[in-house]
């Protein structure tokens, strides 16, 4: 798991530039320029999003782990399956896909 991932949902989430939920991040995917996804996400909420992502303006990585995993990556007690950034700058993005595809 990288820190960079780590840092980017934990400061996305203290300035409430997060959505968190598969149905949610469906819901507001307009805004999103990340979108992170579980290992625990059903197929069906996994083709939701993936349709909705596929204009190839959103980036999407998918988390090599479950929910509670991505949950505490966040720093939060829950389970988190989907995660969306809205305000996260492009480098960072590109950054974050490259760390995570080594």
């Amino acid at each position: 798991m990288g820190k960079l991932l780590e840092k980017a949902l934990k400061d996305a989430l203290n300035d409430n530039k997060c959505v968190l939920g598969s149905k949610q991040v469906v819901q507001s995917i307009k805004g999103a320029k990340l979108v992170v996804i579980s290992n625990s996400v059903t197929p069906e909420e996994l083709k939701k999003i993936q349709d909705s992502t596929s204009d190839g303006k959103i980036s999407t990585l998918n988390f090599d782990g479950t929910s509670i995993a991505l949950g505490k990556l966040c720093g939060l007690q829950f389970r988190v399956s989907a995660a969306s950034l809205t305000s996260i700058a492009d480098s960072n993005v590109k950054a974050i896909l490259k760390e995570e595809s080594k």
